[in-house]
């Protein structure tokens, strides 16, 4: 009995053990439950999720890297649809700010970038290619000879299709026989061409100096007009014409658009125009009128010497650095030198009676070439 009660009585703690035991897994399955479900309350995270219209915790991860994807989906579809029509305006915005600006639609700055060039950038560049010819063209003039308002209007009608060189050599019999505007116009037709015929088309130029001999004679008492809208209602006589009489004979600023000049400010940009009414007027807005005269000459003289219409000699060019043209001629300098013409290359000039300052000799006269 000793030994039972002693069993029994010994037993006991192992049974409350055991119920220690029962009770604590509870509390640990208590603890468990918390652990994994605390968020939840004890209902499972997709439930509760569910019940709050958001997505399980597993998924929010994945939507968080999926969301940016959506988005930049969402962003790019709509960024696809919309870019052609965003760039087609802009392409042709600069096009219409060009033809306005006065240069090449989508002509580019003269240092070769790919930004077009702005109006201010283009006057100051314009500007300055006017200084920099006024430095290497200190003596640049009209290179006809004349002496007074009718000879340079006769002189200036003959150089169509012609140099100065030509005219110049043929002026100096001319104006002995007609020395006014009354005499060319009771000239004999055939005796007036054969003086003029050195120059060409010397049958339709006689026309001319006889039809605007007598309206100097009928409708302004044998005086040039000095005004432009006069000027232009003589026969043979357009604005190129009239603006050389005005700015030569009379300090009327004009800027004279001939086959040189117009070449010229294309090379360079200022206009993109090739009617000579338009391209005068671009080439005015580029400049105060004070300089137009002065401008047209430089640039012709440049035209003549240097920027010729087949072969410019790039390399032996001034203004290479502001000519967005650079390079379509020679650019070697030694060999860019051989194509220089008149003074500049050592040659006489076009006039029989050059300025005191012109820097060449003066042109041979007539036949002795």
């Amino acid at each position: 009995m000793t030994s039972t009660r002693d069993s029994a009585v010994g037993e006991q703690p192992a049974v409350k053990s055991a119920k220690d035991a029962n009770a604590a897994k509870p509390r640990a399955r208590r603890g468990a439950g918390e652990t994994v479900g605390e968020k939840a309350d004890g209902k499972s995270e997709t439930a509760l999720s569910a019940e709050r219209g958001a997505p399980p915790a597993g998924a929010k991860k994945t939507a968080a890297k999926e969301a940016p994807t959506k988005k930049a989906a969402e962003k790019k579809v709509p960024a696809a649809k919309k870019t052609p029509a965003k760039k087609t305006p802009a392409a042709k915005a600069p096009a219409k700010k060009a033809a306005a600006a006065g240069k090449a639609p989508g002509a580019e700055s003269a240092g070769g970038g790919a930004r077009p060039e702005s109006r201010t950038a283009l006057v100051r560049r314009a500007r300055r290619i006017n200084r920099e010819l006024a430095e290497v063209y200190p003596y640049a003039h009209p290179e006809l000879d004349f002496e007074n308002s009718f000879q340079l209007l006769v002189a200036t009608v003959l150089s169509a299709q012609t140099t100065d060189l030509r005219v110049n050599q043929t002026t100096p019999a001319l104006f002995e026989a007609y020395p006014t505007p009354e005499d060319m116009a009771a000239a004999d037709p055939e005796r007036l061409e054969q003086l003029i015929r050195p120059t060409g088309f010397f049958r339709a130029k006689a026309r001319s100096l006889l039809g605007l001999s007598a309206a100097l004679r009928d409708r302004f008492d044998g005086e040039v007009p000095g005004r432009l809208q006069d000027l232009v209602t003589l026969p043979g006589v357009g604005r190129k014409t009239a603006n050389v009489v005005l700015g030569n004979a009379f300090g009327v600023p004009g800027i004279t658009v001939d086959t040189h000049f117009q070449r010229l400010v294309r090379r360079w940009r200022w206009t993109a125009e090739t009617d000579p009414e338009k391209i005068e007027a671009e080439v005015c807005a580029l400049f105060p009128k004070s300089d137009w005269t002065m401008l047209s000459h430089r640039v012709i003289f440049h035209g003549r010497r240097i920027c010729h219409s087949r072969k410019p000699a790039c390399g032996a060019c001034p203004i290479a650095p502001l000519c967005p043209a650079y390079g379509e001629g020679e650019t070697d300098p030694e060999k860019a030198r051989k194509l220089l013409k008149y003074e500049k290359g050592g040659l006489p000039g076009q006039r029989l009676k050059p300025p005191p300052d012109f820097p060449g000799p003066p042109a041979p006269p007539l036949g002795a070439e």
